[in-house]
C-alpha cells in the first residue's frame, strides 16, 4: 500500500494506478489532428462538401483538437460510426456508409504511420518508473485500441512499468465504468484501492462511477480546463503525483 499526495489531496492505501495513454502520457494532439484531417479529406474525395462537416464533428478546427470532442476522446469505432452517420445524411444507405467510412480510415492509417510521431510528455517515464520502484501496480486503460495501446508501451520501453494495457476494440467505451472495473479485475487490486489519471471528463466520469481510489485530471500546462472541474484534483504535469510514504 502506498500514500499519494497531489496537490493538497493525500489518496491512502494506493495500490494501483491506471492512466489514460493519448493526452495523459502521450502528446498524440498533432498526429490525432493531421488523422482526422485524412479521414475527412479522403471521404470528402469519395462526397464532395462533407470534408468541413466532419472535421467539425472530429472536434478540429484549423491547428487546434478540442480536448473534449470526438477525435481526442471517442473510440476508433466511435469516430467511424459518427462518420458513416455524416455520409448517411448524404443520401446512401447504412451499410454503404459505414463501409466509406470504414475504408478511408483504413487508408488514413496507411498513410500516417503512427510510430514515432507522438512522444511521451516530458517527465512521463521517470514518473512511472518512481511509482512503479515503489511498489504501485501501473496500467493503461485507453479509447485507442489495445493493439495501439501495446504498440505505445513497446515503443516508448515501457514493459518494466506497465502490467495492464488496455484498449477498447469492441463493447462499452469510456465513461462505461465497466472497463475500470476490468482493468482492476485484470490489475488484481479493488477498484477502491486504485487511483484513475486522464486529460478527459470520461476517464473522470469512469472512475468516479466505478469507484476509484481518486480521479486526478490532467491538462499539461492548464490544470484549470473546465472539462476537468470532476477531478478530485487537477494537475498541469505528471510529477504533482507524489509518493509520501510506501
Amino acid at each position: 500500500m502506498v500514500t499519494i499526495r497531489c496537490g493538497e489531496l493525500t489518496f491512502p492505501n494506493i495500490q494501483a494506478i491506471i492512466f489514460d495513454k493519448d493526452g495523459t502520457l502521450e502528446d498524440s494532439q498533432t498526429f490525432l489532428r493531421e488523422l482526422g484531417q485524412k479521414r475527412s479529406r479522403l471521404i470528402d474525395a469519395q462526397i464532395p462538401g462533407i470534408g468541413e462537416p466532419l472535421l467539425m464533428a472530429f472536434g478540429i478546427q484549423g491547428d487546434s483538437l478540442d480536448p473534449t470532442g470526438l477525435m481526442a476522446v471517442g473510440s476508433r469505432r466511435e469516430n467511424e460510426i459518427a462518420a458513416a452517420a455524416y455520409v448517411a445524411e448524404t443520401g446512401r444507405g447504412w451499410l454503404e456508409s459505414v463501409a466509406i467510412a470504414h475504408n478511408a480510415f483504413e487508408d488514413a492509417d496507411r498513410y500516417l504511420k503512427r510510430a514515432g510521431t507522438s512522444p511521451l510528455f516530458t517527465g512521463s517515464l521517470e514518473v512511472l518508473k518512481t511509482l512503479s520502484d515503489a511498489g504501485l501496480k501501473l496500467g493503461i486503460l485507453s479509447a485507442a485500441t489495445t493493439e495501439e495501446v501495446k504498440a505505445f508501451v513497446e515503443r516508448h520501453q515501457l514493459r518494466d512499468y506497465i502490467q495492464l494495457e488496455m484498449g477498447v476494440n469492441e463493447g462499452p467505451s469510456k465513461p462505461d465504468p465497466a472497463l475500470f472495473l476490468q482493468a482492476c479485475q485484470l490489475l488484481d487490486v479493488e477498484p477502491g484501492a486504485t487511483l484513475m489519471v486522464g486529460d478527459a471528463a470520461g476517464d473522470i466520469e469512469m472512475g468516479h462511477r466505478a469507484g476509484a481510489a481518486g480521479c486526478i485530471g490532467i491538462c499539461w500546462e492548464n490544470p484549470a480546463a473546465a472539462h476537468l472541474e470532476a477531478a478530485d484534483v487537477a494537475i498541469a504535469q505528471l510529477d504533482e503525483i507524489q509518493i509520501l510514504a510506501a
